[in-house]
């Protein structure tokens, strides 16, 4: 048996949503309410806080990651330095998954940390 890795070899983000922390966060409560409640978890790596919507596995889209193009529809995003494995604040708690390991989401948080409008403030 043959096994072999074919990393991705690109990612087309189609919209870009930036936050300030704080209204990140009372974006992600709002939803995980919304959606039935728990606690929710979201990204962080290098500085940034995100989380994404793949586009669904349509017919197109399938090929498109058969040619090793990943498709995402959004990436709503902020910054936040400090990683913490969870923040609560107020009535709201949101855990962080660390996933700097990764080499496409640290990629990607290098990018959206590069362009945030946020990143003085």
């Amino acid at each position: 048996m043959e096994i072999i890795v074919e990393p991705w070899k690109r990612l087309v983000i189609h919209e870009i949503i930036e936050h300030r922390f704080d209204d990140f966060v009372q974006m992600v409560a709002s939803q995980n309410r919304a959606m039935g409640g728990g606690i929710p978890t979201v990204n962080w790596a290098n500085g940034i806080v995100f989380s994404m919507g793949a586009l669904p596995d349509t017919e197109s889209v399938v090929q498109e990651k058969l040619k090793g193009i990943l498709h995402w529809g959004s990436v709503i995003f902020a910054i936040k330095e400090r990683f913490e494995k969870q923040i609560i604040r107020e009535n709201v708690t949101i855990n962080f998954n660390d996933v700097g390991v990764n080499e496409i989401f640290a990629k990607v948080a290098e990018t959206l940390k590069r362009q945030s409008k946020f990143k003085s403030a």
